[in-house]
């Protein structure tokens, strides 16, 4: 069968018709977690002054990956881990109300940003839906490019106002290892 390059075919993910809903499963385990609950009193504001921005992909367990405890950071997470205008309202009203002051962004290798173009998955999302989405995906071929895409907005963004402590990392999901990516110097 022909697929498009996007294709959920073309890669290493469950089978559609063999799927089983985890919800029932979810809330018995919530209720060994509650039985052993030991994070009351943890305060709004995390203890780091620190938000992570970082990609949805289910190999990253960003808590254990940075060594973070519960209530040390605030964890945003989007398809690519990417800078976008919603990821900028959770970061002003995380350093505004709640007084974040360093920014971290953890993009990954292998990332399924990387397989498809904004183009075509809107096209064959038109096709089969009736309507065009007018958000972007913000596909990329590079993650230490699209860290460095995501650095720039950040720091061009008149809403942020604490951006002194902005870094940027590439998680190797074959290693565990983060790699620092640097921003080129500015003008």
């Amino acid at each position: 069968m022909a697929s498009e390059p996007w294709s959920c075919h073309n890669r290493d993910v469950p089978d559609r018709d063999n799927f089983v809903p985890n919800a029932d499963e979810l809330i018995q385990n919530n209720a060994t977690f509650v039985a052993m609950f030991a994070d009351q009193g943890l305060a709004l504001a995390p203890r780091r002054k620190l938000a992570v921005v970082a990609c949805m992909d289910s190999r990253m367990d960003v808590f254990q990956m940075l060594g973070l405890n519960h209530g040390d950071a605030h964890i945003i997470r989007n398809a690519g881990g990417v800078v976008t205008d919603d990821v900028i309202r959770s970061l002003v009203v995380s350093q505004r109300l709640l007084n974040t002051q360093e920014i971290v962004l953890i993009h990954h290798t292998n990332c399924g940003l990387q397989t498809v173009r904004d183009d075509q998955f809107k096209s064959e999302l038109e096709r089969e839906c009736g309507a065009r989405p007018s958000w972007n995906l913000e596909s990329f071929n590079d993650p230490f490019d699209s860290v460095r895409q995501s650095m720039d907005r950040l720091h061009q963004s008149p809403f942020l106002k604490a951006k002194d402590h902005i870094r940027g990392f590439v998680y190797d999901v074959e290693t565990g290892k983060i790699t620092e990516v640097s921003r080129p110097p500015q003008d």
